[in-house]
């Protein structure tokens, strides 16, 4: 048996072994129906209303005997499904890398090294390490643990954690029902809630109790988000109005005409021309690769929605450890306590660091290194080894040999943790403590002197921007002090439950520096000129808080909040001094929750940071709850929206700069959608009106597809962020992502197309120009008119050079497309016939060219107009 601190003694697989089993047991993941192939893709794409359109029209095109323009129509089929079936399949991938970095992290032990992998490489026969707040990531033998709790809850329905033991050696292995104390297996799925231990795998995937269950999981379907659901919305009302319209041509054309068959093709032609298919294709792309986007910025989007409210965010709350600070401590200074507390031996390691450490912090540094993890992970455990490496070494104060017997961990009513070891020669137990300096006091019975004195030094170290811990010693062959009641039977093999119970002695302070991210004050200043305001909410004192204020430029509005003036507020209270208190100090976890509430019912948008159990209910209740993906736990992990894998705070805000980039490029694209089928349409339904020869015919709306679907999804979605992205203030949430103001935008740029396009129409016509002619210079028109719209909508601003010069390949290529695609039109004879125009002269060419250009300036000068009108 290993206890978990030891876990180094222990092999587990080889990472050849676990390769040759996961090839032969799979990958530990539950049946999932979610993902979808290339040929579910294919009939997706195959069944949308476009493409059974297009189908109708070939096959009238048929009956009509019109072989040529059938085929054709079926050529264009299977080029517009390429280009679906290449942007679905892309979005697809970046779903499977995100589902891939959201999966749950293991800890294993490999080759006798500790390693992180994905929950779903785990096999079986790992050794796996479960510490608090960690999801069991496979069914598991628990080879040994220290108060280790779990909440089965996910199986049981039990609402109360469960405690666990190690197997005893020789017991039965065969696995349990999960539920009821004691038992030495843990279930894939629960979670840890208190200690830690070390387990062998036994079962993965379907395997697993929960694996059992996993099938009903599989009908579950996400919900929609609230841009999705009114996308639906305008979807339907648009559809609705465009079957009635196509029903209307229909009857007309047959009517006037007497043409039953060429009336269909012109109403199926408008369908085409009018129905929004697009636009929740184009909302689905925009937010999947938009989470794909972010998270090449290191940031996880576990919850699609966040990347719509990322834009939004009013109030970015953070921890400053590991978040503003590179989570890297180093000891600065020792402070080794007296008996009246004064002490003239503080040693400053900045201007002492060449030199041998003072004899009397040798036991500060001793007790320091005993109450940490014997193979620590804590920067600051790792910190107080790296001193007692450099210093103790070689003396008397540096314990391998020493047995760990029991550990106390932390708990929210006793900020400080021991660890009872037993001496080399067995005669002896020695406990070492540390936590928060009052904790400390607390287990050590200070007088009120003597804790007025601590204060004094605590806050002096803590005004120089450090962390500060206090260190205890107490001996199991010390006599208890007279205010403790007697303890006859304490021995290496009957310990206290409670800490309390152990007659300390203060050893001293420590205070640990913790380095400024050095990208952090810039990305504070950013956060500011984008209207968005940054709290900080540490555990750390007063002083150490302001200090890393100053250092990193973070606006001190007012007074300090600590979690004591906290607990005695009441709710209505906060919220009126929360809009002017931009750092709270001595916070724990539990209280995020309020400050969260209060920041939500004063109207902000809040985006929250956290990384423990205690967390998760902020997490949760946040409008943006962001986890820390390197020190977080799995179950803040899955409480947040969003994960920081490098745990750094300018990554939150390059996110919300691509959130607003994204949600930017998303009503660009809408606009140009909606602007784009206004001339189509009209010019599919105006000529049946006026008894006119037909302008659009199905071939010709499904070459415009070619460039209109690539352009929306393609173009737009890659285009980069806008120069002022960050220079003005968060969206308001509650307005709609394409309200009435920008739909009658979009509807005034396709107008403008409209009316050019039949004024070049009904002229060419007038001046007795045939049919063929007057087809192919509005078609012409309206495809450079097309053109136009893309290059406008890149910027909401008007249009500049450097617009035109920013990176965006799939612009060029999509323009470039567009008038090649148009010159074999018009000049190569077969295809010309096939679209039914005439050849066209450079006089025309330039008129259609010169309405182009009167387009653009149109959209130009609506852009002026909304910009002043704002």
């Amino acid at each position: 048996m290993v206890h978990p601190a030891n876990s180094n003694l222990i092999k587990g697989l080889s990472e050849s072994e676990a390769a040759i089993k996961l090839k032969q047991e799979g990958y530990n993941e539950l049946p999932s129906s979610k993902q979808r192939g290339f040929l579910i893709i294919a009939w997706e794409i195959i069944k949308d209303p476009i493409f059974l359109l297009l189908v109708a029209c070939g096959i009238i095109y048929f009956a009509l005997g019109d072989i040529q323009e059938a085929l054709i129509l079926v050529g264009f089929v299977f080029f517009i499904m390429g280009i679906s079936l290449y942007q679905e399949t892309k979005t697809e991938r970046a779903l499977e890398a995100l589902q891939d970095l959201s999966s749950p992290r293991a800890l294993v032990i490999r080759g006798g090294q500790q390693k992180r992998i994905a929950g779903r490489e785990v096999v079986c026969g790992d050794v796996v390490i479960l510490a608090e707040g960690d999801r069991v990531p496979a069914d598991a033998i628990l080879l040994d643990c220290t108060h280790l709790s779990v909440d089965e809850s996910l199986l049981t329905g039990e609402s109360l954690a469960v405690k666990k033991l190690a197997i005893a050696a020789g017991a039965n292995d065969e696995f349990a029902r999960p539920g009821g104390d004691n038992l030495p297996f843990v279930y894939s799925g629960t979670l840890v809630v208190q200690g830690q231990g070390v387990a062998q795998v036994k079962a993965t995937g379907s395997r697993t109790e929960i694996g059992k269950i996993g099938k009903a999981l599989q009908g579950l379907e996400p919900e929609q988000t609230a841009l999705q659901k009114e996308i639906g919305r305008l979807v339907k009302n648009l559809a609705i109005v465009a079957l009635a319209i196509c029903a209307v041509v229909v009857v007309v054309y047959g009517l006037t005409r007497g043409d039953w068959l060429k009336g269909l093709l012109a109403g199926i032609t408008l369908a085409m021309a009018i129905l929004p298919n697009e636009f929740p294709v184009v909302v689905t792309i925009f937010l999947a690769l938009g989470a794909w986007r972010i998270a090449q910025k290191q940031v996880l989007t576990r919850r699609v929605p966040a990347v719509e409210t990322l834009g939004s965010a009013t109030v970015l709350c953070v921890d400053k450890t590991g978040t503003l600070t590179l989570n890297q401590m180093s000891v600065q200074q020792l402070y080794p306590w007296s008996r009246d507390g004064i002490s003239e031996n503080l040693c400053d390691l900045n201007l002492h660091a060449q030199e041998p450490l003072p004899e009397a912090v040798h036991p500060l540094v001793e007790f320091s290194i005993l109450a940490s993890h014997k193979d620590p992970f804590d920067p600051m455990e790792k910190a107080f080894k790296q001193l007692g490496d450099r210093y103790l070494a070689p003396t008397e104060h540096i314990h391998h040999d020493w047995t760990l017997l029991k550990e106390y961990p932390l708990s929210p009513q006793l900020l400080a943790m021991s660890q009872v070891w037993e001496t080399a020669d067995g005669e002896n137990c020695v406990i070492a403590a540390k936590g928060a300096p009052e904790a400390v006091a607390d287990l050590c019975h200070f007088t009120r002197e003597q804790i007025r004195v601590l204060t004094t030094q605590v806050n002096q170290m803590a005004n120089e921007g450090l962390r500060v811990l206090g260190v205890a010693k107490a001996s199991l062959k010390d006599p208890a002090p007279a205010f403790l009641p007697p303890h006859p039977s304490l021995s290496p093999d009957h310990l206290p439950d409670i800490q309390h119970d152990f007659a300390f002695e203060f050893v001293g302070l420590v205070a640990l520096a913790d380095p400024i991210r050095p990208t952090v004050a810039q990305a504070i200043q950013e956060c500011y000129t984008a209207g968005i305001r940054v709290m900080m909410i540490t555990g750390d004192y007063p002083g150490t808080a302001q200090n890393i204020a100053r250092q990193i430029g973070l606006m001190q509005m007012a007074d300090i909040i600590t979690g004591q003036e906290l607990d005695g507020m009441s709710d209505m209270e906060l919220q009126r001094r929360i809009p002017s208190t931009n750092i709270f100090a001595r916070v724990v976890p539990e209280q995020k929750l309020r400050i969260v509430n209060a920041l939500k019912a004063n109207g902000e948008v809040v985006a929250m940071t956290g990384d423990g159990v205690n967390d998760a209910p902020a997490l949760k209740s946040a409008n943006i709850g962001i986890a820390m993906g390197g020190r977080g736990t799995d179950v803040a992990r899955e409480s947040a929206a969003l994960v920081l894998l490098d745990d750094d705070f300018s990554s939150i805000v390059a996110a919300v700069k691509l959130g607003r980039r994204i949600f930017d490029n998303l009503k660009k694209a809408m606009a140009y959608l909606l602007a784009i089928h206004v001339p189509i349409a009209g010019m599919s339904l105006i000529p049946v009106l006026l008894k006119l020869p037909l302008v659009m015919l199905p071939v010709h709306v499904a070459f415009l597809h070619l460039i209109i679907d690539p352009a929306c999804s393609v173009v737009l979605e890659a285009e980069p962020a806008e120069a002022n992205v960050m220079n003005r203030p968060p969206r308001n949430p509650k307005e709609p992502a394409f309200g009435k103001y920008n739909l009658g935008l979009a509807l005034l740029q396709g107008t403008g197309i409209l009316v050019i396009l039949i004024a070049i129409y009904l002229i060419s016509l007038y001046r007795g120009q045939g049919e063929l002619d007057a087809r192919a210079l509005t078609f012409t028109a309206l495809l450079l008119a097309n053109l136009g719209l893309i290059v406008s909508e890149r910027d909401s601003n008007p249009i500049s050079l450097a617009t035109l010069k920013s990176p965006n390949p799939a612009f060029w290529w999509v323009i470039g497309g567009g008038l090649v695609f148009l010159w074999m039109v018009l000049y190569v004879p077969f295809l010309r016939h096939l679209f039914r125009f005439s050849y066209l002269h450079p006089i025309d060419l330039a008129i259609c060219l010169a309405a182009g250009i009167i387009c653009f300036f149109w959209f130009e000068l609506l852009k002026i107009f909304s910009r002043r009108k704002k």
